[in-house]
């Protein structure tokens, strides 16, 4: 059942901050040449997926067709990181603030989303598939509607159970344990959105975050059984098609050339063989994980595979067509890259971590970030990335022969993290340690600071 819903009240000095982006907004939408054109936005955003589970990326069993000619024709981000977990990607994602300010499945009502800028600034906003940051409780001023989206349908939380409950906007609508059924479901309900609840005069914003390939995994009777990767392969090959569907109904609705498009991932995928044998409840002699490519380690875990995903990204004759680009570009970048093209403010009463990577994205620019943060673990800069002795993995990732000692990596030499280079560069482990707890820094702005 769908129902109207209201944002619950904010504190005071929050409501002033978006009243301010509103009209700062609209000023910009009519000065800014770039804001005058802004854009649809669809991020497709799947779950546990592995950095080379796709053809493009490398993978030589799974059939991606769509997936890989979205790479062709956009441009294809080969340093992109997201968060190692669930949660905390998705608080990242939405406020471009890292989980340690951002609270990841904790994430406060305090928190200001990208959906709460843009729909002050006349967008149409829309999340659909797994929510993951109200602590998977129906806590209203923490669920979609009250964080900025208009319209919302999906889970909560994870399918860990193998089963899922599902919202429609702030109404209970049911729940399944069919979980070959999700990936169509939610591309059905993204399809019935743009197709029925749009409004084709004002631009709109769709997050879809999938299910799948969160475990527990299926796929539908059509391609279960069908790929020559096992029940992992079927789940990707399925996602490739539903997801070649919706762009297929963007162009049906005339929307192509005036959509952003940005498919990604929100952390590595489960490859760790002691997982398995926690986890109850898989189909019988499936593998269920992906392919972290030449990544180390996957989910859970500080090494790439943990933090590195694959990132298309598609807005013809704006984003440069079949470009790979190495760019350190992250989710956190996500707000502050929106509020460029599409004219709003990023929030100034608190500490940013996300960077405007809209010259990146228009090809004006081939550099990225300077550095990324890894969750109590370490940072990257450069090259470089530095892990401190006690960095923190899931427990389900943690490599039982890994010494507690400083780890420096050249990732431009040594993608896989096999070198470590800490006792030969202690300069630059001081520095990046130095980095890294500037980072960790205090969430408050000083007052100077909240006035630029």
């Amino acid at each position: 059942m769908t129902t109207t819903s209201h944002e619950p009240p904010r504190p005071g000095c929050i409501r002033s901050v978006l009243f301010l982006v509103a009209w700062t907004a609209t000023c910009g939408a009519m000065s800014d040449g770039r804001a005058a054109e802004r854009p649809n936005i669809v991020i497709i955003f799947t779950d546990d997926q592995g950095y080379a589970d796709l053809g493009c990326y490398g993978n030589q069993k799974n059939k991606t067709p769509r997936l890989d000619q979205l790479a062709k024709e956009g441009t294809r981000f080969t340093s992109f990181y997201t968060q190692t977990v669930c949660g905390p990607s998705r608080s990242a994602l939405l406020t471009g603030r890292y989980p340690i300010r951002s609270k990841g499945w904790g994430m406060p009502a305090s928190e200001i989303t990208f959906a709460e800028l843009m729909r002050e600034g006349g967008y149409q906003t829309a999340c659909i598939g797994k929510w993951d940051v109200s602590n998977r409780k129906p806590i209203l001023d923490r669920m979609p509607n009250a964080q900025g989206f208009d319209y919302y349908f999906g889970t909560l939380g994870a399918n860990d159970g193998g089963s899922v409950g599902f919202h429609e906007d702030n109404q209970p609508a049911g729940s399944t344990r069919k979980m070959g059924s999700l990936t169509t479901l939610y591309t059905d309900k993204a399809i019935s959105y743009l197709k029925e609840r749009r409004d084709p005069e004002r631009p709109c914003v769709l997050y879809l975050a999938h299910t799948m390939m969160h475990t527990i995994i299926d796929a539908s009777e059509r391609f279960r059984g069908k790929s020559a990767g096992g029940l992992y392969g079927d789940v990707v090959e399925e996602f490739d098609y539903e997801t070649g569907r919706l762009l297929d109904t963007l162009d049906e609705l005339g929307l192509r050339e005036s959509t952003l498009v940005i498919y990604t991932s929100d952390n590595g995928p489960w490859n760790q063989p002691k997982y398995t044998d926690k986890k109850q409840g898989h189909p019988e002699g499936s593998i269920f994980w992906g392919d972290a490519g030449p990544l180390r380690n996957g989910k859970g875990s500080c090494y790439e595979g943990g933090y590195r995903l694959p990132c298309l990204v598609r807005w013809p004759g704006k984003v440069p067509a079949g470009r790979v680009s190495d760019a350190v570009f992250a989710t956190i970048d996500f707000l502050p890259t929106f509020a460029a093209l599409c004219g709003f403010q990023v929030p100034r009463d608190r500490r940013m971590d996300g960077i405007d990577q809209s010259e990146l994205l228009l090809g004006r620019r081939e550099t990225g970030r300077q550095d990324f943060y890894f969750h109590s673990a370490g940072v990257r800069q450069g090259k470089w990335k530095y892990l401190k002795p006690d960095a923190h993995f899931h427990g389900f990732a943690i490599e039982d022969d890994r010494e507690k000692v400083d780890e420096l990596y050249d990732l431009e030499a040594d993608v896989g993290e096999r070198t470590n280079l800490a006792a030969k560069f202690p300069e630059k482990v001081a520095e990046l340690k130095a980095l890294m707890q500037s980072i960790e820094g205090p969430d408050k702005l000083a007052p100077e600071d909240s006035r630029r």
